[in-house]
């Protein structure tokens, strides 16, 4: 048995034709041995490099799909209607296939062996239309490929009973009002439940609303919660960031930082020293590059998912039309559309929240009610479609001087897939860059 796993071991990392063509023969033969094989297996023509046994495939293949028995006479019979049977050689091939299989047993392993060499056919293919032709496109193209390689066939769907066992727990074991990822602010989180894994969510706003101050209170209550983060500032510098951050844990106004040294009082000071002790027992990661791809977003946070499989983890863009597109598109909205889709497979694929930040027309300053809409998202179409959860935020005292919402923010909930839609008010303490619950909006939490 241990010279048999040796051998296999030694198949499954060649690359020699004929040796490939040996484990083709070899699941060919299996489901000749036995036909059920042929129902059950994840296998597709793409998958064999033989032009016989590619056709040799097809042909069972159709056969399963019509539910007729497979054995070396029908086989032969779908080759004739294909008129294939000339092309693998006649009827001694399938002859001597079907009889150089004594056992099925190892047929998983065969199927992963087919896979494999399938996955670094993929991959060289990629290296090689880069090597002949390096750009940013092919790079992108060959990175892809890389990454869905290495996941093909690894995570195996879940079976209904799997489902279904699932559904019943959630019936009866209380899991709490929280199922996701605490905002920290009561109000949102009684909408959403808490940010859920696998979401892309839209925070859009006109400028000055507090996109940004908003999507770092996330990641402050993320990390707080002993969470990690990611976030990719394609505006602002990793500095400035900080900054607001410290403001914000320590209650420092924030027009200070221009000129700490000069305008710093002792108790700034003393408040700057307990934020930056606080900072630095979070794990967040701040990629400050201008010029960003979804690629290198992809890649940054497969890094921080690999490092910390089992925490709590918020992903942060500032923002979507600052993203740097790969490839040609006739025009802007399908840049944008090629982006989302991107970011909404990579939130599926880590199973963690994606909070993409985005701008907004200026259709609203030509209104009355300057609330924003969905038809104000540029390039709303595709952003719509893609997006589980599109918040807003609006605030009424920066367009009315005299408005009582003072310091409010409203977090407008225009679509969110798997729950209500409304608005959550909550505070901004614009100074200190931070969003607190209504209640607590007054409180001098010094430290």
């Amino acid at each position: 048995m241990q010279g048999n796993e040796t051998n296999q071991n030694h198949l499954i990392h060649s690359s020699e034709p004929h040796q490939a063509a040996e484990i083709e023969n070899t699941v060919l033969g299996s489901f000749f041995l036995e036909p059920d094989l042929a129902y059950e297996t994840s296998l597709t023509i793409e998958h064999f490099t033989r032009s016989a046994n590619r056709c040799i495939y097809e042909a069972i293949h159709k056969l399963a799909e019509k539910n007729v028995p497979i054995d070396v006479m029908t086989v032969t019979q779908q080759l004739v209607d294909d008129k294939q049977i000339e092309n693998i050689g006649g009827v001694s091939y399938l002859s001597d296939l079907a009889g150089s299989v004594p056992t099925t047993a190892n047929f998983p392993y065969y199927q992963a062996m087919l896979i494999d060499m399938y996955k670094q056919r993929l991959i060289s293919r990629a290296a090689s239309d880069y090597l002949a032709n390096p750009s940013d496109e092919t790079a992108e193209k060959m990175y892809s490929t890389f990454i869905e390689a290495q996941e093909m066939g690894q995570k195996q769907g879940q079976t209904n009973l799997e489902v279904l066992g699932e559904i019943f727990d959630e019936i009866y074991e209380d899991a709490g009002e929280m199922t996701g990822i605490s905002s920290g602010l009561s109000e949102v989180d009684r909408m959403t439940g808490g940010w859920q894994n696998s979401d892309l969510i839209i925070i859009a706003g006109r400028p000055s609303m507090g996109k940004t101050a908003y999507s770092l209170s996330l990641v402050q209550a993320c990390c707080e919660q002993n969470g990690v983060a990611d976030i990719f500032s394609l505006e602002m510098p990793k500095k400035q960031l900080i900054k607001r951050f410290l403001s914000s844990i320590g209650n420092i106004e924030g027009s200070k930082w221009r000129n700490s040294f000069n305008m710093f009082t002792d108790q700034d000071k003393n408040k700057a020293r307990h934020a930056m002790n606080e900072f630095n027992k979070w794990t967040i990661n701040i990629h400050d590059n201008s010029r960003q791809t979804v690629a290198d977003i992809r890649a940054a946070v497969r890094k921080t998912k690999r490092e910390h499989p089992d925490k709590k983890h918020v992903v942060i863009i500032d923002y979507l039309q600052l993203i740097t597109p790969i490839g040609k598109f006739e025009r802007h909205d399908l840049a944008i559309g090629h982006i989302t889709r991107e970011l909404k497979q990579m939130a599926r694929q880590f199973d963690v929240p994606v909070m993409l930040l985005s701008q907004l027309s200026r259709a609203v300053e030509q209104r009355q009610d300057k609330r924003p809409m969905m038809s104000d998202l540029r390039d709303s179409g595709s952003i719509e479609q893609d997006a589980d959860v599109i918040t807003f935020l609006y605030r009424d005292d920066y367009y009315n001087k005299e408005s009582e919402a003072k310091n409010l923010v409203e977090i407008i909930f225009a679509k969110q897939r798997n729950g209500p839609i409304g608005t959550a008010e909550v505070a901004f303490i614009k100074e200190y860059s931070r969003f607190v619950n209504i209640e607590r909006r007054w409180g001098d939490e010094s430290a």
